[in-house]
């Protein structure tokens, strides 16, 4: 009996912690800055994850690994970018770009998955990774590195 109460509270936490961590994450995209350089940073970088926010709102036909493979390109990028070159964020905003990360990967981890069995759900997962691209991308031109990084 006692193997059940622990397993049940185990799975039980678990989820809880699943559900705070997907909270979180739509919770920290959905902000919006009071001025948006994620377009600046794109044009000044050569990012494509406009594009690909473009055709995945038009619902075009489109090859989901080829987006995938591009916003792959732009979160490598950005993320190798905010690590090195622009100064690195510290406190709350280390943990937000740390839980962006993993939401990244998760998600990319989906669309993979949900790719063979349903076209609807990696179009879901691409635009949530295209959200995080942004966000990064934001942040970026934030702090006044997002001009021509390069060029």
């Amino acid at each position: 009996m006692e193997k059940i109460a622990t397993s049940i509270i185990t799975v039980g936490s678990l989820l809880l912690f699943l559900f705070w961590f997907r909270y979180v994450c739509l919770l920290v995209l959905k902000a919006r800055p009071a001025r948006d350089y994620a377009i600046a940073a794109a044009a000044a970088n050569q990012l494509s994850f406009p594009d690909v926010q473009a055709i995945l709102q038009n619902r075009a036909v489109a090859d989901l690994e080829q987006l995938r493979h591009q916003l792959d390109r732009d979160f490598a990028l950005l993320t190798y970018v905010l690590a090195h070159v622009a100064s690195p964020p510290a406190g709350i905003a280390a943990i937000e770009k740390r839980i962006l990360e993993i939401d990244y990967r998760l998600m990319r981890l989906w669309c993979g998955i949900s790719a063979r069995f349903s076209c609807a759900a990696a179009r879901r997962a691409l635009a949530e990774m295209s959200i995080v691209v942004a966000h990064f991308a934001n942040s970026l031109g934030e702090r006044g590195a997002g001009v021509a990084v390069l060029s």
